[in-house]
């Protein structure tokens, strides 16, 4: 096991809660961000959890897959539900290399130019 999650999922929430007491407007601006998704509920709450899942991947955010891990599985998300939206994260990041590898072929050939 990397990490006890359930632990350090504690440990963030303690952590977030001293910066919401020594930056309050910070915490409540990321908390409206956080909840504006969830007002039309045109995707469900488990399926956003998913999204998020594939992206705190992609972020490499620990906090972010610990949270969003939770409330997925709260949701009743399934292994396979997880595993398949980790599926979308991988395929995206190995896109993304790909597509900005063309940028760097790009700068290469720009700076041979001049």
């Amino acid at each position: 096991m990397y990490l006890d999650w359930n632990d350090y999922r504690r440990q963030l929430k303690a952590g977030v809660g001293e910066i919401g007491r020594l930056s309050p407007d910070t915490v409540r601006g990321y908390v409206g961000l956080s909840s504006a998704g969830q007002k039309k509920d045109v995707l469900g709450a488990k399926t956003r959890e998913l999204i998020a899942i594939a992206v705190a991947v992609t972020l490499r955010c620990d906090g972010c897959i610990t949270s969003h891990v939770d409330a997925a599985i709260g949701l009743g998300a399934t292994e396979d539900e997880i595993a398949e939206a980790l599926g979308v994260a991988v395929a995206l990041n190995a896109g993304a290399a790909l597509v900005y590898s063309t940028r760097v072929m790009d700068a290469y050939r720009n700076h041979q130019a001049t």
